[in-house]
Order: structure tokens, then C-alpha cells, then sequence
């Protein structure tokens, strides 16, 4: 019964992580690109006030559920919970030593001016963004096959 409510959560953390990063690389990144610079670095930081919150709550949720499934069931499925925890941790550690300077600098962009290389650096937190999109894609897909595949004694 633990481990099904364990294996509950980290879905729906997986889940609502990868749905958000997902959503951010289909609609948002691509409206970024399409609006000029001014308007995006503004929203930009304004998005990631809220984000800060909350992402950061679904990767810990995400990271937490997982391993501590891990920790609790046996065979496959501890090794599958034990690689949807790592890649979740991937999703985070690309977000905060990656993204999250990066956005430190939009802020200031967003204040004052872009610098010349500005291109250069948002491509940069795209593909950061990209990365950390599809771990976090991944460690739920882990999941959801360890929650429909057929239990072999674990």
C-alpha cells in the first residue's frame, strides 16, 4: 500500500513537473521569440518570480517521491523510481546552475539593456531549458512504465 501511494505521488509530481517545463518549451519559449526583446525580458522576469515558487516545489516533490520510493520498493521498480529521482535532480541542478544565472541576468536586462550578445546567451538558456525539459519528461515516462508494467515479485 506504501509503495502505491509512493508511486502515486511521484507520478503526479513527475507528471505536473514535466507538463510545466513542456508547456514552457511548446508555447512559452516560442512566444518569447516572437514578441521584441523589451516585452520578453519584462515578462520574462516577471514569469520567473512565480516560477521560483513553484517549480522549485515540483522538483523537490518530484526528487523526494521518487527516491524515497526507491527506497522503499524492491527489483525493477526501485530501480526505476531510483532513475526517475536522478533525472528529476538532473532537471534541477541544470535549472539552478544553468537557467537560474541566466535569469539573474534577464532581470538586470530588463532594467537597464540587453548587451550585445544577448542572442548568444538567451540560446544558451534555451538549450538549458531543453535539457532540463526533457529529463524531467523522461523521469515521468520512467514512472508511468513502472506503474503499468506487470509486477515480477518485486
Amino acid at each position: 500500500m506504501r509503495t502505491r501511494l509512493l508511486l502515486g505521488l511521484a507520478l503526479l509530481s513527475t507528471g505536473l513537473l514535466a507538463g510545466a517545463f513542456g508547456y514552457g518549451a511548446a508555447n512559452l519559449v516560442p512566444t518569447f521569440n516572437a514578441v521584441p526583446l523589451d516585452i520578453r525580458l519584462s515578462f520574462h522576469t516577471e514569469l520567473m518570480k512565480m516560477n521560483g515558487i513553484t517549480m522549485q516545489a515540483a522538483m523537490g516533490l518530484s526528487i523526494v517521491s521518487s527516491l524515497t520510493l526507491a527506497a522503499v520498493a524492491h527489483g525493477r521498480t526501485r530501480m526505476l523510481a531510483g532513475g526517475a529521482g536522478l533525472l528529476a535532480l538532473t532537471s534541477l541542478l541544470v535549472t539552478r546552475f544553468g537557467n537560474v544565472p541566466i535569469n539573474g541576468r534577464i532581470k538586470e536586462w530588463a532594467r537597464t539593456s540587453a548587451p550585445a550578445d544577448h542572442a548568444e546567451i538567451l540560446r544558451r538558456w534555451a538549450m538549458f531549458n531543453d535539457i532540463r525539459t526533457v529529463t524531467a519528461l523522461v523521469a515521468f515516462a520512467v514512472l508511468v512504465f513502472a506503474a503499468l508494467r506487470k509486477p515480477a515479485r518485486d
